[in-house]
């Protein structure tokens, strides 16, 4: 059993790659490196350089290394970018998993596991998030991720695909010192990178409805994300019926001050966020309920904060060491 993840050499999809080795199960990434690295693909693992939305050179890796499943990571991930880049979003997000499906389809591959967002849901009125909450993307990044849910969906029922979309919410830390986040805009690289430049983190905003005054957010360790991704492909390819959708969360959240904190408490570098005023648009509190995710493909929480973050500077500071 072959399973062929797209986005293979990005942070997330690199750590699904070696949840798939781990279990020894075999893996082919499809990645046109654009924001991934082809260092974080391990050697033994076959790694094909293009975009997805090339479908004849998709549906021959389908065929050549007789895939059974696609893990359909790749994507333009950036949601506040996505405002300035909506066509280009919708073009990698939108066309390239229909350009996903159409190749599975002529390659006869009937099993996907669709990687999708918390954007799907918005600014959700309650205070956890379930699958039930209703979606409202507020921007073309979530719309575009709400959207490969439709095509998922409308593609079941017109060839019977089995399918499941994982909705992530706060992707953080790292499984391996030869992988890390290497995006410029989420949270713990953003204060890594300001750390080990000697910059002073900042903080958007202490006044918000919460404990300590900053956001809450749910945050989850790459690598629990990653093992229920095998849990989910190895569910499909026993026929089991999934959900349409899961939530990959932790029911619970932490703030940003409390990030801050055990930033200080890993590194031993002393610092005291600056205080900016809050972003427009940023909620109080998204946490997110993962019992159904829990039931069905082995999700839960094996790392707490302190261990997120020590991965995660540990990681960066191993590459750090590497280009050294």
């Amino acid at each position: 059993m072959t399973w062929l993840v797209t986005g293979g050499a990005g942070y997330i999809g690199a750590h699904v790659v070696r949840a798939f080795t781990d279990k020894g199960l075999g893996v082919v990434v499809v990645d046109d490196l654009s924001s991934g690295h082809r260092g974080f693909v391990p050697a033994e693992v076959p790694l094909v350089e293009g975009t997805i939305l090339d479908t004849a050179l998709l549906t021959s890796v389908l065929r050549d290394h007789e895939v059974t499943g696609v893990i359909h990571v790749a994507g333009f991930k950036y949601a506040g970018v996505s405002v300035q880049r909506p066509l280009h979003t919708y073009d990698q997000n939108v066309t390239g998993t229909m350009s996903v499906l159409r190749a599975m389809q002529d390659a006869g591959v009937e099993r996907v596991v669709f990687s999708s967002s918390a954007a799907t849901y918005g600014t959700p009125g309650g205070d956890v998030v379930t699958e039930d909450t209703p979606t409202r993307p507020e921007s073309p990044y979530g719309e575009s991720k709400l959207i490969g849910e439709w095509l998922l969906r409308d593609q079941a029922i017109a060839t019977g695909l089995a399918h499941t979309s994982l909705r992530y919410f706060n992707v953080v830390g790292s499984g391996t010192p030869e992988v890390y986040d290497t995006s410029p805009h989420n949270l713990f690289p953003l204060v890594i990178e300001a750390l080990l430049e000697g910059r002073t983190p900042k903080i958007f905003g202490d006044d918000y409805p919460t404990d300590d005054g900053t956001c809450v957010r749910d945050y989850v360790h790459v690598g629990d994300l990653a093992v229920s991704h095998v849990a989910a492909a190895q569910a499909l390819a026993e026929g089991r019926e999934l959900a349409p959708v899961y939530n990959l969360g932790s029911g619970d959240g932490l703030s940003v001050r409390q990030i801050m904190d055990a930033m200080t408490r890993v590194t031993g570098i002393d610092f005291v966020p600056e205080v900016h005023p809050r972003r427009p648009g940023d909620p109080a509190r998204i946490v997110a309920a993962g019992e159904l995710a829990a039931r069905d493909i082995d999700w839960r929480m094996r790392h707490d904060v302190e261990e997120m973050v020590r991965s995660a500077w540990d990681a960066r500071r191993a590459a750090q060491g590497a280009v050294a």
